[in-house]
């Protein structure tokens, strides 16, 4: 049965295979024993491989050794840990953070945390999936609005007679790039007495001054707002962190079921992600690097047989339609060195099939230019 399922997936083009990378996460990587320009990756600011965070990764596995060996309850919350959370909260602007291992548990922790049986959830239509996973098992009501519809958003507000109420949003869209209407959310929030939400996985590092996301890029400050970013994106490493006032976070630390009963990170990657941290904020010329290939790779894409999505992000995401398609122009690039995810449904809508390419300050103009080439041979 399992095996016809997946000849039934391999037919409609939907099969996904791994490679194997087999050097550091970089603009230039060697795959399955190949060299590639990569635009894979979500390293948005080129940090994974940095000497600076590796140095530091050692030093804390010299000093904390290489697991956390426990919860953070229990006895896994060092002293690097809570460094960290310090220097993330002050970083975003917020009253304090809590560290998770991971975006999904961030996530899955926090709604199921906010939210029960007598409770609502209205959830953009584009959200990640482990936004949508943690509406489901929060056991509330889940409204999905359709994607950036804040009329309809606030309709479903309006009409709620639930005892909370909880938007949840990504701040970033991680297929299409673009950017949630932050400021009216929260106003719609403010308005209907609603908790919000937001996933800023990929605007975390990118945005605002110094990286400092999505809320800073805006100028939002609000006691309801619970943030979400993720560690292993524009910060290089791994890991996620809540981020909202003092009370928030004490709640989340006695009741978010991901938080409790997970081992905490390995100290060592709170070290370099402190290191991190620090160079992010000091160097504002890789965000600088990073707004210049957007540019560059949209205007050497207008006109061409593909649409680009609206993004002034470093996703940018290239419509081809059919997932056939798309993955027979990820194939075609592959052979011309270039290395670019084909995203197929149920990850996108049927129909809008897509290269999703990821810039990073980690490539050159050359390696723009090289995937600008290759594209327009193709078309």
């Amino acid at each position: 049965m399992l095996a016809h399922e997946l000849a039934r997936i391999q037919s409609t083009g939907l099969r996904r295979t791994r490679r194997v990378l087999e050097s550091p996460q970089s603009a230039h990587v060697t795959v399955d024993g190949r060299a590639y320009v990569s635009f894979c990756s979500n390293d948005y600011l080129g940090l994974a491989a940095d000497t600076r965070l590796i140095a530091a990764a050692q030093a804390g596995a010299a000093r904390h050794g290489v697991g956390a060996g426990a919860s953070h309850l229990v006895s896994g919350h060092t002293s690097a840990h809570h460094a960290l959370e310090q220097a993330l909260a002050e970083h975003v602007g917020l009253g304090e953070a809590v560290l998770f291992s991971s975006g999904y548990l961030a996530n899955v922790g926090l709604v199921t945390a906010l939210c029960g049986r007598e409770d609502e959830v209205f959830a953009d239509r584009l959200n990640h999936a482990s936004l949508n996973d943690a509406a489901l098992l929060s056991r509330a009501r889940v409204r999905r609005y359709r994607h950036l519809d804040l009329a309809g958003l606030e309709r479903g507000l309006a009409a709620s007679r639930a005892r909370r109420r909880v938007i949840v949003t990504d701040a970033v869209f991680s297929m299409d790039g673009d950017l949630a209407p932050l400021p009216a959310i929260l106003a719609l929030a403010e308005r209907h007495d609603a908790w919000l939400v937001v996933d800023d996985a990929h605007g975390l590092g990118v945005l605002g001054p110094h990286g400092a996301g999505s809320l800073a890029h805006f100028g939002l400050a609000s006691d309801r707002v619970a943030y979400m970013g993720t560690l292993g994106k524009g910060a290089g490493v791994a890991g996620a962190f809540v981020a909202g006032h003092p009370t928030l976070i004490e709640y989340l630390i006695n009741r978010a079921r991901t938080y409790i009963y997970t081992t905490a990170m390995p100290p060592m990657l709170a070290q370099a992600l402190i290191e991190s941290l620090r160079v992010l904020r000091a160097e504002d010329w890789r965000r600088a690097r990073l707004a210049g290939h957007v540019q560059c790779l949209r205007a050497g894409l207008a006109g061409t047989r593909w649409h680009l999505l609206p993004s002034d992000t470093p996703i940018q995401p290239l419509v081809v339609g059919d997932a056939q398609a798309a993955t027979r122009l990820a194939a075609a690039l592959a052979e011309r060195g270039v290395l670019v995810p084909a995203i197929r449904p149920p990850t996108v809508p049927q129909g809008t099939a897509r290269l999703r390419i990821s810039l990073s300050a980690a490539h050159s103009d050359e390696d723009v230019a090289q995937l600008l080439a290759a594209l327009r041979a193709l078309a």
